[in-house]
């Protein structure tokens, strides 16, 4: 089984070194690895051909187009039997792509995800951007399960892969950004492919380093959540709309203890409660103190960011229709 994995790259040159040196140390080495620069300024060259000796490498520069297309400039060009798709900000096991095989030789797939981690190399705060994103108190603790929101499992672009009669049968990304890997997801569904997680075929997803840069990744999903709906309406469900309604309730929060006195008791409980929440099990799971207090802005960025993002399209694109 030869796999090719696909990294589109845009002005992150160290990036993609560190997620190479992880890929020259797999137990499994029957693969190939396309880098696409997608119209950088940054360009990664060096980098890239300083690892030729060590791995079966190709660079690719195209104009920038985003993400997707970038993709389907790599699926064009690879030869595996399975195309694995990483961001650039993720470092992989030593044990990814033997996991991977034998899972597919045991339990056939035509298309799958992983799950992501939290690397210990990691700072706090990308701990706890981590701990925000797989919390059962933020996504529900979707993420890396086996069923997604909408009932069925959706790889995620970070850690993804798909057999080469996917792509001969469904093609690629029909959208570039904005929730492209679900539609796309949706869309390998409806053509009657089989999809699962592969639970130990395990990323280490770096994310942002900064609350700002966090606080756009985040407002960029929730508008991706309605992109998706504008291709196939009936996923978007009610779980979709807690981000929004947990902002318009720290709205009302906000309100009631400017203008309302007398229920802002009842309503700043219930938001202490969820933060202690979040706070307790981010130290449960992370062991820093540190990490857990910085868990109580990153969950607080994760969702009301996705929130506004989410309400922004809902507007302007489902009840007004632009």
């Amino acid at each position: 089984m030869f796999f090719s994995i696909i990294i589109p790259l845009y002005n992150r040159p160290q990036e993609i070194k560190e997620l190479l040196e992880t890929l020259v140390q797999q137990t499994y080495m029957a693969f190939e690895v396309l880098v696409i620069e997608d119209g950088s300024t940054l360009v990664a060259e060096k980098i890239v051909a300083s690892f030729k000796e060590q791995l079966d490498i190709k660079y690719f520069v195209k104009p920038n187009e985003g993400q997707g297309f970038a993709r389907n400039y790599g699926f064009e060009r690879a030869k595996g039997d399975y195309f694995i798709i990483f961001d650039s900000d993720c470092l992989i096991p030593t044990d990814y792509l033997e996991n991977v095989k034998n899972h597919l030789y045991n339990n056939p797939l035509d298309a799958f995800g992983g799950p992501d981690d939290a690397h210990p190399s990691f700072t706090p705060l990308q701990k706890a951007i981590s701990y925000s994103m797989t919390s059962v108190f933020t996504t529900g603790g979707i993420r890396g399960k086996s069923k997604n929101a909408g009932g069925q499992f959706h790889p995620r672009s970070f850690n993804m892969g798909l057999s080469r009669k996917v792509w001969e049968k469904v093609g690629g990304f029909i959208i570039t950004r904005l929730g492209e890997d679900i539609e796309y997801s949706i869309r390998i569904h409806q053509a009657g492919f089989k999809i699962g997680l592969i639970p130990n075929a395990k990323v280490y997803h770096k994310r942002r380093t900064s609350f700002k840069a966090f606080w756009k990744q985040l407002h960029f999903f929730g508008r991706a959540r309605i992109n998706i709906t504008k291709f196939f309406p009936a996923t978007l469900k009610l779980v979709h709309f807690f981000p929004a309604i947990f902002t318009l309730g720290l709205l009302f929060s906000f309100l009631a203890n400017v203008f309302c006195w007398s229920i802002a008791p009842a309503c700043n409980f219930f938001i202490i409660i969820y933060f202690l929440s979040v706070f307790f099990d981010s130290w449960s799971k992370n062991k820093s103190l540190n990490v857990a207090f910085l868990s109580i802005f990153t969950s607080l960025i994760q969702l009301t960011a996705y929130g506004m993002g989410f309400m922004q399209d809902y507007v302007r694109k489902i009840i007004f229709s632009r």
